[in-house]
């Protein structure tokens, strides 16, 4: 079963007030069109093992019983478990009253996940599951582990509604872009991020994803002189260059 849309305004508002009579006033803010709790879940950490994952699950409907409705997950995140943990929760959350509508459901793709658990020889499975299919080439994967091409993203974006069984997801972060630099040019990181960017302006023509954003390690904490430095007026300034003053990069994330 697939879930179909993306939280709306009308939805997100539907869930704040189930819980206007407990959660103090400025628990949900309302950043666009969409009412957020200030507190959501997220779900990096953990074991890549099916107790684990049963576990994420609960935690994640008991969050949203609870009164958030933001959940966070990324694909490589205990390789693609967590999204899968994510899907198994958004079933349960819809058996039991509550409306995909009502939720903002955030999802990143950057790095090249496993599935399920490591694999024995690590470059043999970059290899084939994206290097011989075209997804992307050794030259376009940065320190051996992450890559923003449109064509990658747009794969990683396909696996990642698949694991949860949903259409859209409201929020999709590339995730780390920092990670570039490690090994090319600020030129050259600035030239991938603009396909990035065009690509996820594209995808949101297309349904798939609501808003975009960048989910940060150091880039938003790190000092303008620093290599992994990120300028995010520049970064706005490149949205803006793309598609105007209507464009979707609306969210940035990064270590509180």
């Amino acid at each position: 079963m697939t879930l179909n849309g993306c939280g709306t305004l009308e939805g997100t508002a539907r869930y704040r007030d189930r819980f206007k009579d407990v959660a103090a006033e400025d628990h949900f803010r309302q950043p666009h069109d969409l009412w957020l709790s200030s507190i959501g879940i997220g779900t990096y950490l953990g074991e890549a093992d099916e107790e684990s994952d049963r576990r994420y699950t609960k935690a994640i409907v008991r969050a949203v019983e609870l009164g958030g409705n933001v959940i966070d997950t990324a694909a490589n995140y205990r390789f693609q478990r967590s999204e899968r943990s994510v899907g198994e929760a958004l079933k349960e959350l819809m058996a039991r009253g509550f409306a995909r509508d009502e939720l903002i459901v955030c999802t990143k793709g950057g790095y090249l996940p496993f599935d399920g658990a490591p694999p024995r020889d690590v470059r043999h499975y970059i290899e084939e599951t994206f290097v011989r299919p075209g997804i992307a080439s050794f030259a376009d994967i940065a320190g051996g582990a992450h890559c923003m091409t449109p064509r990658y993203l747009q794969n990683q974006l396909r696996q990642s509604l698949r694991n949860m069984g949903l259409d859209c997801v409201d929020v999709y972060y590339v995730h780390n872009p920092e990670s570039q630099l490690s090994s090319v040019s600020p030129e050259e990181f600035w030239k991938r991020l603009r396909a990035a960017f065009e690509f996820l302006e594209q995808t949101v023509v297309q349904g798939q994803i609501k808003n975009y954003g960048v989910a940060t390690w150091n880039g938003f904490r790190a000092e303008p002189d620093a290599r992994e430095y990120h300028s995010l007026e520049q970064m706005v300034a490149l949205a803006r260059d793309i598609a105007g003053a209507d464009h979707h990069f609306r969210f940035i994330q990064l270590p509180f």
